[in-house]
């Protein structure tokens, strides 16, 4: 079942009742089942929530992101006891080699270097120098394939001039945004099977709480990529709006493909996940990475 994602840009009260969340905004009130809830964003810093309902909704494995005072994702809530052998694949994730930790991410820049190359084709531009560079990523991609193709994808992905910086001209807050909510959607598909969002195959740094959602979710940029593009078109407008802000949220109900099914993305990313962990155990040598588009 697709999980609801919920945002609220005004004031209101989240409190719980019945395994319901209740919202009240005014004289007004609504409940939602908690077990339909994916996310929530919470942008009004005068918002409301009750510490049962929190602690309900990190039961039921909701992701429940806060904003700044500039409305931007800056933390979220995650549950950290969500799995039935969670020691166990904690244990086999901790000692899992450097050789093994490689050849994954030489799995996810190959898949991630594939994806922006169709992406590039979607939109009539030459992908070939990608599909090379694809080919050529090796072992922990040693020679940084993924920054060599990065450079040609931002270079030809625009009709004009861009530079991809977290703090540069527009668009770059529009994927700034699309990016923090699909990395809060992969961490919350790794806490559910049981891995720890701290400890990456490849990003390494000790103030960040999630190099494993960093990691795997570089293969799914493309999408929040695509989804920008298709707002430079509907919107002349260069501010994060709420009505962009709920069309880069659609993103993570977006369908994706699998060789034996589709489903969509929130779906995927737990899928994807779960391949992960498989790898960790030792049962799998290959993370599943759907199509994102056919």
């Amino acid at each position: 079942m697709i999980k609801r994602t919920l945002f609220f840009e005004n004031k209101c009260s989240l409190t719980t009742k019945y395994e319901q969340l209740v919202i009240k905004v005014l004289d007004r009130e609504k409940t939602i089942p908690i077990e339909d809830i994916g996310f929530i964003v919470i942008e009004n810093q005068e918002t409301y929530i009750s510490v049962p309902a929190l602690s309900k909704l990190a039961a039921n494995n909701v992701s429940v992101i806060f904003c700044d005072n500039k409305h931007l994702p800056q933390s979220m809530l995650l549950n950290l006891d969500n799995h039935h052998i969670q020691q166990e694949l904690f244990t086999y994730q901790i000692n899992a080699s450097e050789p093994l930790k490689k050849q994954l991410w030489q799995q996810v820049i190959k898949h991630k270097i594939v994806n922006q190359a169709i992406l590039l084709s979607k939109r009539g531009k030459n992908n070939t120098p990608l599909n090379h560079y694809q080919t050529k990523v090796l072992s922990g991609d040693s020679d940084n394939r993924e920054a060599v193709a990065a450079a040609y994808y931002w270079k030809n992905i625009f009709d004009f001039k861009f530079k991809r910086e977290r703090t540069g001209a527009y668009p770059n807050l529009f994927l700034n945004y699309g990016y923090i909510i699909l990395r809060a959607a992969v961490a919350r598909a790794l806490s559910g099977s049981g891995l720890l969002n701290t400890l990456g195959i490849h990003h390494h740094n000790k103030y960040n709480a999630f190099c494993l959602a960093d990691d795997i979710m570089e293969p799914y940029r493309p999408l929040i990529d695509a989804k920008v593009l298709e707002l430079i078109d509907k919107y002349d407008e260069h501010d994060l709006i709420t009505p962009i802000k709920l069309e880069l949220l659609s993103v993570l109900t977006q369908t994706v493909y699998f060789e034996d099914i589709k489903s969509p993305l929130m779906v995927a990313l737990s899928r994807t996940t779960s391949s992960l962990q498989q790898c960790f155990a030792g049962k799998s040598r290959k993370i599943l990475y759907p199509k994102l588009w056919i």
